[in-house]
């Protein structure tokens, strides 16, 4: 009779294992369907094929944290603590098309908030290109280095640093985002750019625009606007 009851016991046990495992195929193939429709939406804005395609490979529901994981194929910012967010899904795109990035480039991308939009760069500079994120919040940047594991990325590193300073020791950078505003672009940023780099940083305080700028070969800086965002600010020497 015990023998009976312990077989029984494991049978109930792997069919309860084989359900769960069933129910985890199904929630990863929903995530699947929206995360494709979320970025069949994203066309309308004309962003180039090659950024929708990296934003396709990467599971945006890794980056979130539990309690959001719902919205995580929503175009919409999301809470991730500590006052900081996760960008919406449109707004990386911009970035990343506005960046003009390719294989083999080394980026510098100050806020890595929850490592999602490293993920996406990551995608798009390749093996033989690295991403250096910065982060001023130890606890976020733990999460995005778990997250960015997690989902398989070797090509980006996460620093705990005051991104408004940049991180010199790498420099100079191929390309440099910033995910939050500054008051003024940066002196340190600048220095850290490389001649025929491209830099996207919003700017401003209670009126805020996203600044693209290329430093040409000769070391001139070159600014253009693209209209109006709203980011968290820029903590740090040269932040608010």
């Amino acid at each position: 009779m015990g023998a009976e009851e312990d077989r029984g016991k494991k049978d109930h046990s792997e069919k309860k294992g084989v359900k769960k495992q069933e129910e985890e195929q199904e929630e990863l193939h929903k995530l699947g369907e929206m995360r494709e429709r979320l970025i069949r939406g994203l066309e309308i804005h004309g962003t180039e094929k090659k950024v929708l395609k990296a934003m396709l490979r990467v599971p945006r529901h890794i980056f979130v944290p539990e309690y959001a994981k719902r919205g995580a194929y929503i175009d919409t910012p999301l809470d991730i603590g500590f006052g900081q967010t996760i960008s919406a899904p449109h707004m990386v795109a911009i970035m990343c098309d506005l960046l003009e990035l390719s294989e083999g480039l080394k980026v510098l991308e100050i806020g890595a908030g929850s490592g999602y939009n490293a993920a996406v760069m990551g995608e798009l500079v390749g093996r033989s290109g690295h991403v250096y994120t910065v982060e001023r919040i130890e606890p976020l940047v733990n999460f995005a280095r778990e997250n960015l594991k997690k989902a398989g990325y070797e090509n980006v590193t996460v620093l705990l640093e005051d991104g408004s300073v940049g991180y010199s020791r790498c420099a100079p950078y191929d390309r440099i985002v910033v995910t939050c505003a500054a008051p003024d672009i940066p002196e340190p940023l600048l220095e850290q750019l490389k001649p025929g780099g491209i830099m996207v940083i919003p700017v401003g305080e209670y009126v805020q625009e996203l600044i693209r700028i290329k430093k040409d070969n000769e070391g001139n800086i070159h600014k253009e606007k693209r209209g109006g965002v709203v980011f968290v600010p820029l903590i740090g020497k040269y932040g608010f």
